[in-house]
């Protein structure tokens, strides 16, 4: 795991806990930057950030697409998630919006 990951958009990245916290699942199609989609919705910088922190594990989805990667959260990424989201619960709803405006 890289030592100086920063997290590049912390509303995505909460948003995006939250959602695989409810067993969502993050689909990669790509290697491009907008090549993963969570609920429908494409991950911009979050997904980097949940595979070099070790948060998600690659699954099998013989339902799947060939070529494409599915993940969820694995065990670190579950205890992470919860303390995170409550962390961001806890936070004043002025200072959630902030970080909404600025990344």
């Amino acid at each position: 795991m890289a030592q100086d990951t920063l997290i590049a958009d912390r509303g995505e990245f909460i948003d995006a806990l939250h959602a695989l916290r409810r067993g969502r699942m993050l689909v990669r199609v790509s290697e491009l930057s907008g090549g993963c989609m969570l609920d429908g919705a494409p991950i911009y910088t979050a997904h980097r950030t949940l595979l070099q922190y070790e948060l998600l594990s690659e699954i099998d989805n013989p339902q799947g697409f060939p070529c494409v990667r599915y993940y969820q959260l694995n065990e670190r990424g579950r205890k992470f998630a919860e303390r995170a989201c409550e962390s961001w619960r806890r936070r004043p709803l002025l200072e959630r919006l902030a970080v909404r405006f600025t990344g």
